[in-house]
């Protein structure tokens, strides 16, 4: 097994090298087009990615991954930033090789080490002499190098890039993120920012997330860490009564009316409300769940995380 790093914006993890379709070559290029990926796919593409169990998750840029094979122009990978119970290394997954770097030492991340963490929705990469590259997604990570009067400097798998200030947060790596609020409540309020963005099954990243990834996604931005999947997501964290929710717990939700398998998850907003992904068919919303018949009878847990 060897490590590599992420070298495209956000890298799609397919069931297997056969998944995609012609249709989806947009997101397997080098750079990525994922914006005219998704926009390009109809509603029936893409629940095309569900019903015919073609996508495992993504990784967004400089995100490290443990290549376990390969397969022509494919990678099998496990991702160690994605806790699930189908492997204890990481989430697995294909991912095209040449969406993937070399892993460098100037990648480790070593206790108390800052990074650069973006917390605009989307931003660009630059050179040092500010030359626009890549578009980043919500999140991407990168170490830290140095400091200008309106902008870092960063280390990413093409070497030294570039950054707007007004578009990151320096954190420490391997810490809680310091905020001046409750960390539940600004869970929910980073979830607002993407009220309307289309569902994507898979989707870890802010061109589209799922249910699980949408949880995750707000979880990680503010520093806590949680498993991938809404069913791993359920049996970990604190247990919390429905008297004793508070907004940034997790509600989950499965068939047989509560008692099946988990099938959902949302991110409590208080006041009976809930934020989440609901589906391929619809956008992140709001919604109260004792208007919600279905969600009702379906709720079936609660955790908190932070």
């Amino acid at each position: 097994m060897k490590s590599s790093i992420v070298a495209v914006s956000v890298a799609t993890v397919w069931t297997k090298p056969e998944s995609p379709r012609d249709l989806d070559q947009a997101a397997l290029t080098v750079p990525v087009d994922a914006r005219g990926w998704l926009t390009s796919l109809t509603i029936e593409d893409k629940l095309g990615f569900y019903d015919n169990n073609m996508i495992q998750t993504q990784a967004l840029f400089g995100t490290r991954v443990e290549v376990e094979e390969e397969q022509g122009e494919w990678s099998k990978v496990l991702i160690p930033d994605q806790a699930c119970n189908k492997n204890e290394i990481g989430y697995p997954g294909w991912i095209p090789s040449n969406q993937l770097a070399p892993w460098s030492e100037s990648f480790e991340v070593k206790e108390g080490q800052k990074l650069a963490l973006v917390t605009a929705a989307m931003t660009h990469l630059y050179t040092t002499d500010k030359q626009k590259g890549i578009e980043l997604a919500y999140l991407t990570r990168l170490p830290l190098l140095s400091e200008t009067e309106d902008g870092v400097i960063v280390s990413t798998p093409f070497g030294e890039g570039l950054l707007r200030k007004e578009d990151v947060t320096i954190i420490e790596a391997n810490k809680l993120i310091e905020l001046a609020g409750n960390r539940g409540e600004a869970i929910v309020e980073n979830g607002k920012q993407f009220l309307s963005l289309p569902y994507l099954w898979g989707g870890m990243s802010s061109y589209g997330y799922d249910c699980s990834g949408f949880a995750y996604n707000m979880h990680r931005s503010v520093g806590i860490q949680i498993p991938r999947d809404a069913s791993d997501q359920a049996r970990s964290g604190q247990l919390v009564e429905k008297d004793d929710l508070l907004p940034g717990d997790l509600l989950f939700f499965a068939f047989e009316e509560g008692k099946g398998r988990v099938h959902h998850v949302g991110i409590y907003m208080g006041d009976q409300h809930m934020i989440h992904s609901p589906d391929t068919r619809g956008t992140i919303e709001i919604v109260k769940l004792d208007e919600t018949y279905r969600l009702i009878k379906e709720h079936c847990i609660s955790r908190r995380y932070w």
